[in-house]
């Protein structure tokens, strides 16, 4: 049977060497996936709160120009010319 022996710098057999070595490699491999993922992780988490605030902000402007074009065409509306008219020249008779 033909089995690899690691050997340390003074000649003796490294088994404990060799298996703390190699559980350091197999941590920093670790390490660097964990910290790989967690940027993911956070790229995932941040993007939808941006964009859901995008969103929020553009139905926010449908609905003022919605409701801005509404007021102009009631205003525009002889009915609400004649009311406001009416309300003015009252506003100037008891002054």
């Amino acid at each position: 049977m033909d089995t690899h022996i690691p050997v340390t710098a003074d000649g003796t057999a490294g088994y404990f060497t060799y298996a703390r070595e190699r559980a350091a490699q197999l941590r920093r491999a670790a390490q660097a996936r964990l910290c790989v993922l967690d940027a993911r992780m956070r790229t995932l988490a941040e993007e939808p709160e941006e964009g859901a605030a995008t969103a929020e902000y553009a139905v926010v402007l449908v609905a003022a120009t919605g409701f801005a074009a509404l007021l102009v065409t009631l205003l525009k509306s002889s009915t609400v010319k004649t009311l406001l008219t009416n309300i003015v020249k009252q506003a100037l008779t008891i002054a």
